[in-house]
């Protein structure tokens, strides 16, 4: 059964969270979207584990900051760093005690290792293992939008001034209309070869629900963030990266730079697919996540039996 519930972070921020699974679940996994999206985009994960775990795992996803159901926030706090901190928040509240293991879409992966860099000995505590989807180690360093070089510049700096006026509109959000309009360019961007009617309207409503400030105000952080010294730490944790080959935001060279930083991963190259795996090849996460908490469950302590 699905519990939604509430996370008031210290700055009154509130997070909207969903969990799904008992609280006596052997291990907790949560699964963080990406930038301007919400829990909803790991519909197909959630039943791929309550199907094939059943009460062993409990599957936890919220809304980000200022994105879906989740409250917007001080400009000031529109930041990669704050996400790991929240991690932590809603980690305290909603699983306090266990193994977890982690699954990070795009900017839900650095999220994951944001925590890692930031809170080190409680990461060491907690995590089980981790699945990186459609994510990056390195900021915007291999991102060109499948472009040429000087195109992609362009739209570099037509992004960074966009994104620097949206972050000053507070909590309002993206005029529906407009996203209609865009979702030809939202279609390209995000996803491959093929997309399903459900799931770019799936991803155009996230889009509306993101606050403006959100938009633009996490870009910078997302940009500039280089964390592939923290993840050379973990390589004692099961994990797994996968990408799409026609990934435009986060192509293969980021996938196999965090494989390459943590030489255990299994790192997967969905051909056909673009930046929104957990949709375009739910088999291939599911499969994923699967392996992952497998590895997790088998290390993990079992409760006594009773005498």
């Amino acid at each position: 059964m699905l519990e939604q519930t509430e996370v008031r972070l210290a700055d009154d921020v509130r997070l909207h969270v969903e969990v799904s699974g008992p609280a006596d679940a052997e291990v907790t996994a949560f699964l963080l979207h990406g930038w301007t999206l919400d829990g909803r985009s790991w519909h197909r994960q959630l039943a791929g584990v309550r199907e094939r775990f059943g009460g062993r795992v409990r599957v936890v996803t919220y809304d980000a900051r200022g994105h879906g159901r989740s409250s917007c926030m001080a400009l000031r706090t529109a930041t990669l760093a704050q996400l790991g901190d929240d991690l932590v928040a809603v980690l305290d509240a909603v699983a306090p005690a266990g193994p977890v293991v982690l699954v990070g879409h795009s900017m839900g992966g650095m999220t994951i290792m944001e925590y890692a860099h930031r809170h080190p000995r409680h990461f060491a505590a907690r995590t089980a293992g981790l699945v990186f989807v459609s994510t990056t180690a390195e900021g915007h360093t291999h991102t060109a939008y499948g472009l040429s070089p000087r195109i992609a510049r362009l739209i570099r700096l037509a992004e960074t001034a966009g994104a620097g006026v949206l972050a000053r509109c507070g909590a309002w959000r993206p005029p529906r209309a407009l996203l209609r309009a865009l979702r030809p360019s939202i279609r390209w961007m995000l996803f491959g070869d093929h997309c399903e009617p459900t799931d770019i309207r799936l991803v155009t409503s996230a889009v509306a629900r993101a606050s403006l400030r959100s938009i633009g105000g996490f870009r910078a952080s997302i940009g500039t963030q280089h964390r592939l010294d923290t993840l050379a730490a973990l390589a004692r944790l099961p994990a797994a990266a996968l990408v799409g080959d026609r990934d435009r935001l986060t192509p293969p060279p980021c996938a196999e730079s965090i494989a390459a930083a943590l030489p255990a991963t299994e790192l997967t190259v969905c051909p056909g697919a673009g930046h929104m795996l957990m949709m375009e090849r739910p088999d291939q996460v599911n499969a994923a996540v699967a392996g992952v908490l497998h590895r997790a469950l088998a290390a993990a302590p079992h409760p006594a039996s009773p005498a």
